[in-house]
């Protein structure tokens, strides 16, 4: 009988290949795990950043903000991507608008200087020969075209804005590290007292965690920039002394926006104890004037009595006139350039106090208080156009009745002196408003029908 053929070394082999396509198996199910794992976590990555990118925190905008009144939020990771990280080319423009004209000029960043106060502080500095920087967020508390429209002036005279927010850490400290400031003129705030009862977060963030992201940055900072900032005469609060004098009460705030300027003063005060900062707090007095800001009472009451609207005007709880010491913007921004001159130099190098270091604060007022009757009265003369008055009692939404500024701590020390009245002041702002908004006035429409010329 013949012998069986030999099988065992191809089963053994068979045995083999199966042992081989298992493993095989083995590696591409676990090749396939990893990479779909990986395929997940980098969707939901690009999830999470577009929601970042595109909604803010619910607490920053609360649902009963309506949409025209909440704040337009710059993400801090947009904001460096697409600011800090601009290359060579942002890097020139940055370093281009701080660097001095002048001998032995400063080099400043302005916070906030699309802003009112900070737009005529920039082109001032620049007039004079100092480099200038800004830096401004452009969120839309009020009509941002106007924030723009300064943005294009200042631009036109080789001033750089960069657009980004106060809390965005690394875009400050890449600023800091491409230009060694010697001075910052911190002005940027959410402003206005009314506003806190609607988005008390935007306080927050800006007025006080925003100065202390600030200050952060300036601190570690070598060499450590002289700092100027704006505080408020809302500090003043429920004090009844007249005039108000830095050495006054300033424990009774009436309102958050005071709260929070309150407590940059005393955030102001730590961080010169600690880390050498030379620091002067500015305490304004309702500025008012060309390029203005459309929250204040002077420029809606312009655009409302042109408008044939009606204008509330306050009276206090006990009948009497609420008054305001309203300060010209050409005789604030000599008050701010007074206080950057005079500043000392901080004495910390990289976070580290070497000595005492100057720490200042501030009236920068008219000194002559104003009924807002008063300032209507004016208004309609200049504008021909009778205002449709509607007295009210005051109501109780943090706003004080009178404020009064004692400037002689100001004229002492780098001689603030304020020149220019209400109604020379209102004059300007009036001329510029009807420019700027393209509107006719009934003065004008008068002369050109009795054919004359001005």
């Amino acid at each position: 009988m013949p012998t069986p053929p030999d099988t065992s070394k191809t089963l053994k082999l068979e045995r083999y290949n199966n042992y081989l396509r298992k493993i095989h198996s083995t590696k591409l199910i676990t090749a396939s795990s990893k990479l779909l794992f990986r395929a997940t976590l980098l969707i939901a990555l690009i999830l999470i950043l577009f929601f970042t990118i595109n909604y803010p925190p619910l607490s920053d905008t609360p649902h009963h903000v309506p949409p025209h009144h909440r704040l337009h939020h710059h993400s801090l990771l947009s904001t460096s991507l697409f600011s800090a990280g601009g290359g060579a080319a942002w890097e020139k423009q940055v370093r281009l608008s701080s660097t001095p004209r002048r001998t032995n000029g400063f080099s400043v960043l302005v916070t906030g200087a699309a802003g009112f106060v900070g737009s005529h502080c920039s082109l001032a500095l620049k007039k004079r020969g100092d480099g200038v920087l800004g830096l401004d967020n452009f969120n839309n508390y009020y009509d941002p075209s106007l924030k723009r429209a300064r943005q294009k002036l200042l631009s036109k005279h080789q001033v750089f804005i960069v657009e980004g927010d106060l809390n965005d850490g690394p875009l400050l400290t890449k600023l800091f590290d491409v230009v060694p400031f010697t001075h910052v003129l911190h002005l940027a705030a959410q402003a206005g007292v009314r506003y806190a009862m609607q988005n008390p977060q935007s306080y927050i963030s800006s007025n006080i965690a925003g100065f202390v992201n600030l200050l952060e940055v300036a601190k570690a900072a070598n060499p450590q920039p002289s700092i100027v900032w704006a505080s408020s005469s809302s500090v003043y609060g429920l004090n009844t002394e007249n005039p108000f004098s830095e050495r006054d009460r300033t424990d009774q705030p009436a309102s958050l926006y005071a709260a929070t300027k309150k407590a940059g003063e005393e955030i102001a005060h730590t961080y010169n104890h600690i880390y050498g900062l030379s620091l002067t707090g500015l305490r304004f007095f309702t500025v008012y004037g060309p390029w203005g800001r459309p929250d204040m009472a002077y420029f809606f009451f312009t655009k409302d009595i042109l408008q044939g609207k009606s204008i509330d005007i306050y009276k206090t709880h006990d009948q009497k006139e609420v008054a305001r010491d309203f300060t010209y913007i050409d005789d604030v921004v000599k008050g701010c350039l007074g206080a950057l001159d005079t500043a000392e130099k901080s004495t910390g190098s990289g976070g580290k106090k070497k000595g005492a270091a100057q720490l200042r604060v501030y009236n920068l007022g008219n000194t002559s208080p104003v009924p807002v009757g008063r300032l209507v009265s004016i208004l309609e003369g200049l504008l021909s156009t009778k205002a449709k008055k509607h007295v009210i009692t005051m109501p109780r939404n943090g706003d004080v009745p009178f404020t009064h500024a004692n400037v002689t701590l100001a004229f002492r020390d780098f001689g603030y002196k304020p020149t220019t009245d209400l109604s020379t002041g209102l004059r300007k702002f009036v001329k510029w408003y009807i420019s700027y908004y393209g509107i006719q006035s009934k003065t004008r429409k008068g002369s050109q029908a009795t054919g004359e010329s001005g």
